[in-house]
């Protein structure tokens, strides 16, 4: 099985509206639920493309029983889907997503989590390791809620190496570089997050310094213009054929899914990133994160050009 982890697990809300105007009031058009947070993201769409996911990470609260619930549905509906998650006394975050209809952009409000007590951070530990014992691979997703370690995916990282089990490290700002450090099988970061972490707007330059940093590879997702990794075996760079329009919320999350699913299918790097790009793409045209539009992946897939950069 995947493991995905996602310590700041969020009740996802999309709200679409013909237009959004500051300052003003709207009538919403349409209203999307999810059980969200990067990692159940991962995880849905993992198990979209038939491999078993188990999540984990913090519940609680009225808004973490919607979660498990809207978790619950998507796992009946896939069957490849498993809720591990660790419940604690504080409330699950919630998202807001506003979509333009007139645009496709997306306005994101999202809150800052509940407040993990030192007892809750290392039951969760302990009930991680447990789970590593059966993992394939495991991947590390999001911000961090209050409470938690700044340093939390750093040791996180050591316990998967310590089993041998690959470990994807897909997170921003200090827990990014403090997990780095820890020398993570994979890093995902988007451009802002990479010259966040290198000083360098060049993503070429960024990767190879993240590499140097810690970090085994590095899968730089580039937006529109599609992702760029660099491995001990080569450096790639992969590009959609077209640009879609849409809700990008959770694209990146999709890549993950994407490389995750490539890395325990053992396959080649640039059939890795060419999955991660049409994934990411389809995902554009889905109704929520955690979804994607699989007409969209099944025809983009063959089109996604990878090159040798």
């Amino acid at each position: 099985m995947i493991l995905t982890v996602t310590l700041n697990t969020a009740l996802d809300l999309t709200y679409r509206v013909p237009r959004l105007h500051p300052h003003s009031s709207h009538r919403v058009t349409g209203v999307t639920e999810r059980a969200g947070g990067k990692g159940l993201n991962v995880a849905r769409v993992l198990a979209a493309l038939g491999h078993r996911a188990v999540v984990t990470g913090f519940v609680g609260g009225a808004t973490g029983e919607a979660v498990r619930r809207l978790l619950a549905e998507s796992a009946h509906a896939t069957g490849n889907l498993t809720d591990a998650l660790v419940p604690v006394l504080g409330p699950t975050r919630r998202t807001v997503a506003v979509v333009d209809g007139s645009t496709g952009d997306t306005t994101q409000l999202n809150e800052p989590g509940p407040d993990i007590a030192p007892e809750e951070w290392a039951a969760f530990t302990d009930a991680y390791a447990r789970l590593l014992r059966d993992a394939a691979a495991v991947a590390l997703c999001g911000s961090l809620p209050p409470g938690v370690p700044v340093g939390a995916y750093a040791h996180l990282v050591r316990q998967a190496r310590a089993l041998g089990v690959p470990v994807l490290l897909d997170t921003g700002g200090e827990p990014l570089r403090r997990g780095i450090a820890a020398r993570p099988d994979l890093v995902k970061p988007n451009t802002g997050e990479l010259a966040a972490l290198t000083g360098s707007t060049e993503p070429l330059r960024a990767a190879l310094d993240a590499r140097r940093r810690g970090a085994h590879a590095v899968a730089a997702s580039l937006g529109a213009d599609g992702m760029l990794a660099v491995t001990p075996t080569g450096t790639w760079r992969a590009t959609p054929p077209c640009r879609l329009t849409g809700n990008p919320t959770g694209a990146g999350d999709s890549a993950v899914a994407a490389l995750l699913s490539g890395w325990v299918e053992n396959l080649p790097w640039p059939d890795r990133m060419a999955r991660a790009v049409a994934l990411s793409a389809a995902t554009v045209r889905a109704a929520a994160a955690g979804e994607f539009d699989r007409p969209t992946y099944e025809s983009l897939l063959p089109q996604v050009k990878v090159t040798e950069a």
